[in-house]
């Protein structure tokens, strides 16, 4: 009976690479689970931190969602990793967790959250190096490119770029409104509508919502693998004015329903449900562009048989 119990665990041992197996052919569940736990004691107590204050805010919001469908990504491409060969490269591992290190100790003892959160990214680089090779990270690109978009950005960057977005976004939403009848005035990055007045947030029309557009677009982009390089490079470009747009809808929804139904209206439920309609507005125009795009290809190889 021994024997046929080996003989049965033999198979599903072998299909797995030597990198995920232990000495003895089996599984490593106990290296897989303290590697996480490490993990989780290096980071937690930075994960805990952002999820009490950034994550909290509308402008910071996507954190977590980035986090999941990163995670995601990588489920999806678990057949394919477990297929690897492994040929670890220890100079080069060692370098990028070393700047993981690094950027880890700034990030904590200065309390720099672009620092302590980003240094996940090369820490990862790093264990995919030292335990499977340079095919892990060229396999896993896109995930850990990916997670960029959860790295809170700078505040001196977020300001810089908000403001003039904001100007814009406030003068394009109050001429059109303006222009359809509606009595709006502006004055900078406030819009008086009738009797109230609202102030374009950071949220409605700052870099952030536009940085977490251009992660729905690249992820778009992913799940369709487009090899067209000069495609790719237009919808990632594309995503920066169909962003503005989107915003400008949503500002637009906001000063309406204010109008009509009066300011807890407009801060309360409906708040939140046009951060909704944002990146719906967002997903329809990239949808709409990529349609076009593929309409544009097919009819330049018509041009081009003809």
């Amino acid at each position: 009976m021994g024997a046929m119990q080996a003989s049965r665990s033999t198979p599903e041992a072998r299909r797995l690479p030597q990198w995920a197996t232990s000495r003895s052919g089996q599984p490593d569940y106990i290296a897989l689970a303290l590697l996480l736990f490490a993990l989780c004691v290096l980071f937690g107590p930075t994960m805990v931190d952002v999820a009490r204050t950034i994550w909290t805010r509308d402008e910071q919001g996507h954190g977590p969602i980035i986090l999941a469908v990163t995670a995601w990504l990588v489920y999806r491409k678990r057949h394919e990793l477990l297929a690897l060969e492994a040929r670890p490269s220890l100079l080069a591992g060692s370098a990028w967790l070393a700047l993981a290190l690094l950027m880890f100790v700034l990030g904590r003892s200065q309390a720099v959250l672009l620092l302590s959160v980003g240094a996940l990214i090369p820490l990862l680089v790093g264990l995919l190096l030292l335990i499977i090779g340079p095919a892990a990270v060229r396999l896993l690109w896109f995930p850990l490119f990916f997670l960029l978009f959860m790295v809170p950005l700078p505040a001196t960057l977020v300001i810089a770029v908000t403001t003039p977005l904001k100007s814009a976004v406030s003068a394009v939403a109050s001429s059109l409104l303006y222009n359809l009848g509606y009595p709006v005035g502006r004055s900078g990055v406030v819009l008086t509508v009738g009797p109230y007045q609202l102030l374009v947030a950071d949220a409605c029309a700052g870099l952030n919502s536009m940085f977490t557009l251009e992660a729905l677009g690249l992820l778009y982009m992913n799940i369709m693998a487009y090899t067209s390089k000069a495609r790719n490079i237009a919808m990632a470009i594309a995503i920066v004015p169909i962003s503005f747009v989107a915003n400008i809808v949503r500002v637009c929804i906001l000063v309406l329903v204010t109008y009509h139904f009066g300011d807890e209206a407009g801060q309360g439920f409906v708040h939140g449900f046009a951060g909704m309609v944002l990146f719906m507005v967002a997903l329809i125009l990239i949808l709409a562009f990529d349609h076009g795009m593929t309409g544009l290809a097919r009819l330049t190889r018509k041009l081009g048989k003809a």
